[in-house]
């Protein structure tokens, strides 16, 4: 082994490794120095970190070296200020024993994961960082690269505060070949786009997802589908609620057209650069650190007139539509909403909320598309390597430095083709407080009811702000349509697939709601959320039994949190935590 004058390793006779910065799947990231220019660089070494995985899987180090060749090519195609710059690769001769290295350059601003440990971004911050990770993926999907793990541990932040996006390692490239067997997820399953895991690769809308996923956590400071375990998570990626944002301000309607789970209404990269621009001049932060593919600098700021008229048109009722907040949600421009006031006070963080995420699902309805999910996946061999190859875990890796088979299941249910939710007064009478009471809910039974003649439906979903519904559109019928209850009115907002055979319906009228208020006592106890900043209640069919079942999800700032599950009569079944 080569040494330095001063006894430290030397790659290649010319980079002398200082310290470890952090390590993942694909290795181990150094701070190293250049001893032939006098700089300092991040050199990957491109091995799995504990021997005893690369024993159990034959074949795993001539894959991971086949996957740092692919990194170097990937970012040499890319000269880009907001891709991490790739200096050179050092391989082992040709019947050598050993293991790549990657050497780049050294970001010292340290990761977002990192940053997002001290607390969320303001919006205007997340804006910005929105505006320079776009920037570099729609120059990598110029050059034909899709990134595929877009996440916070793969975002480093540089001293001036802008963002270079790394780990380019699962990357595909259009002309090479896949590196993983059929079935295999890569990736990190929270920020993973749903069409993924159902097996539809090769779309530059799975990295926009995964973007709009990353700067949910970093300005909500909560990630909305992290689970207990990898497959918790890809179960939820598919078909859970993802809560309205809160904290997000003018980004929150922007999330909301981006996280839809059909890929072909989420805008595409030069639509969402305008939406995260007028985000920005909203906020007063003007323009981000880039400007999109080949800019060196922020791009001047559309006026909205201007941007209706570059910007396709959404379809009526499409998430785009302004709902009743207006284009920028509750929070007006500049406002801070970045510290929501606690549960009790008598102001709900979610008095006000923007929108929901639409939720996909199927026509065929949710348990049983998961169900099927669920199979495919057995039938695949996917359980048991949900180890989202090579990662194996289902949060961030800590690198400073950066660390599927064709799609049976049926379209993905949207919001998309459904009428906007129609815009209404606060009535008189309309309840006060949190949505999440028995008394409230029992009025917001009452108002569907009114409404479709029942109160029996196939799913509801409490937010302190307002109660979703799919509800049968007469008795006996097959087909569902969406519902919500706001400012003491229930709307239908568009149709919302078919009930299954043998699907069980839930007369929400005999739910025991009075056990509502101790069941979310209990769950912050056995949840460990002593302040929980996002809550939220599903009852549905159980997926696992099909058995009528309340779910109880809270987190806090942290990102802590889970769900518990209930029997309708308010009885304990069991408690699932992150």
């Amino acid at each position: 082994m080569d040494t330095s004058e001063a006894g430290r390793q030397l790659i290649d006779g010319r980079f002398e490794l200082v310290a470890p910065l952090g390590s993942g799947g694909m290795g181990t990231v150094w701070r190293a120095r250049d001893i032939a220019l006098h700089r300092e660089v991040a050199l990957k070494e491109v091995r799995p970190p504990d021997p005893a995985t690369a024993a159990a899987q034959p074949g795993l180090a001539d894959q991971m070296r086949e996957r740092a060749v692919r990194e170097a090519r990937a970012l040499a195609r890319l000269a880009h200020p907001h891709v991490v710059t790739i200096h050179h690769i050092v391989e082992p001769a040709d019947g050598a024993e050993g293991h790549p290295w990657i050497v780049m350059e050294m970001v010292k601003g340290g990761s977002l994961h990192d940053r997002l440990e001290s607390g969320p971004m303001p919006p205007a911050e997340a804006v910005r960082l929105g505006l320079d990770v776009l920037s570099a993926l729609r120059a990598a999907h110029a050059e034909g690269v899709l990134h595929r793990d877009v996440k916070p541990a793969n975002v480093l932040l540089r001293q001036d505060g802008s963002a270079v996006l790394t780990d380019f390692g699962i990357a595909a490239l259009h002309d090479s070949t896949g590196l993983t067997a059929t079935g295999v997820l890569i990736g990190s399953p929270e920020y993973i786009a749903p069409e993924r895991v159902r097996g539809e690769e090769g779309l530059a809308a799975s990295d926009l997802w995964s973007l709009g996923m990353l700067l949910y956590v970093a300005a909500e400071g909560v990630s909305p589908l992290r689970r207990a375990t990898s497959l918790a998570t890809v179960v939820a990626v598919l078909d859970e609620p993802i809560p309205a944002p809160v904290r997000s301000g003018p980004l929150g309607p922007v999330l909301e057209r981006l996280l839809v789970r059909d890929p072909a209404v989420r805008p595409d990269g030069a639509q969402l650069e305008q939406l995260l621009r007028e985000a920005s001049a909203a906020l007063g932060s003007g323009g981000g650190h880039g400007a999109g593919p080949g800019s060196s600098g922020p791009a001047p700021v559309t006026p909205p007139a201007a941007a209706a008229a570059s910007v396709a048109a959404p379809a009526v009722g499409s998430p785009s539509v302004p709902g009743p907040y207006g284009q920028f949600g509750p929070y007006a421009p500049n406002s801070s909403p970045n510290t929501p006031p606690p549960y009790g006070s008598g102001a709900s963080p979610y008095a006000a909320p923007t929108r929901p995420v639409p939720v996909g699902s199927a026509p065929g309805r949710r348990p049983v598309l998961i169900g099927a999910a669920l199979t495919a996946v057995l039938a695949a061999g996917v359980f048991g390597i949900v180890q989202l190859l090579p990662d194996g875990n289902a949060g961030d890796d800590k690198a400073k430095g950066g660390d599927t088979t064709s799609s049976a299941a049926p379209p993905v249910r949207t919001a998309s083709s459904a009428p906007a939710p129609r815009a209404s007064a606060q009535k008189a009478d309309a309840p006060k407080g949190s949505m999440m009471t028995p008394e409230n809910v029992r009025t917001a039974l009452e108002a569907f009811k009114k409404e479709t003649g029942t109160t029996t439906f196939v799913d509801m979903t409490l937010y302190d702000g307002y109660i979703l519904a799919s509800i049968p559109t007469a008795a006996g019928a097959e087909t569902v349509d969406s519902w919500q209850y706001r400012d003491g009115a229930a709307s239908r907002t568009g149709p919302d697939g078919t009930v299954e055979e043998g699907e069980p319906l839930i007369d929400m009228a005999t739910v025991n709601w009075d056990a509502l208020p101790g069941m979310l006592e209990q769950s912050k106890k056995d949840l460990k959320v002593e302040k929980p900043t996002s809550r939220h209640v599903i009852v549905d069919p159980w997926m696992m039994d099909q058995v009528p079942s309340i779910r109880t999800y809270l987190s806090d700032e942290y990102g802590r949190g889970g769900y518990v599950l209930w029997k309708t009569d308010g009885s304990l079944r069991k408690v699932t935590a992150t």
